[in-house]
């Protein structure tokens, strides 16, 4: 939802980094690997005991990945680089719940919850990607959704910064993100029946 509705007020700062970057070099999907590894180490981080350095990591890589995105459609998109991008989104949205379950182990179930509600509305997303014929911003058909990429990231962030709330916030994405693949679900049955 906000991806959607509100990429216009942080896309000049994007635009801007992506230019910058393309100036000395950078191809988008060495901003792509960057943007992963940064993203990975978040999980790390938190696993470590560095809860708000992890959380500063998760969205300095998210802001990268906005750029490599801009700077791909500024230069030349290729289909690889959005494999990449998106496979690399998904390694760090696990290694986050890995780093959450390796500090809380109490939490496993909830946590195997979400993960089982990311897979649900991603497949859905995925798959009407690849099989509809519209064409988006992006390289592929982008369904919207209650909970896109940064939905993720504050929740990512409460879960990581608030334990005391941990079983709470991990429930409340856990349905925001089935709500999402059941929104995605209903828009696949009406633009592909």
């Amino acid at each position: 939802m906000l991806d959607t509705h509100a990429r216009k007020y942080v896309q000049p700062s994007i635009e801007h980094t992506s230019k910058w970057l393309t100036k000395r070099g950078l191809t988008p999907n060495q901003v792509t690997v960057i943007a992963f590894i940064i993203g990975v180490s978040a999980g790390v981080l938190y696993g470590s005991g560095l809860p708000i350095v992890a959380v500063l990591a998760l969205w300095l890589s998210g802001f990268l990945d906005a750029v490599d995105g801009t700077m791909a459609r500024m230069t030349q998109p290729s289909g690889f680089g959005t494999v990449m991008d998106i496979t690399f989104d998904r390694v760090v949205e696990i290694s986050i719940i890995l780093g959450i379950a390796y500090v809380h182990p109490e939490m496993l179930w909830p946590l195997l919850l979400l993960s089982v509600s990311i897979i649900f509305s991603m497949t859905i997303f995925l798959t009407v990607g690849a099989v509809s014929d519209k064409q988006g911003v992006k390289s592929f058909y982008y369904q919207t959704g209650l909970a896109e990429r940064s939905e993720g990231f504050i929740l990512f962030s409460i879960m990581m910064l608030f334990p005391s709330i941990l079983l709470w916030s991990t429930l409340a994405f856990f349905i925001i993100e089935l709500y999402t693949g059941l929104q995605r679900f209903m828009e696949a049955k009406r633009i592909l029946s």
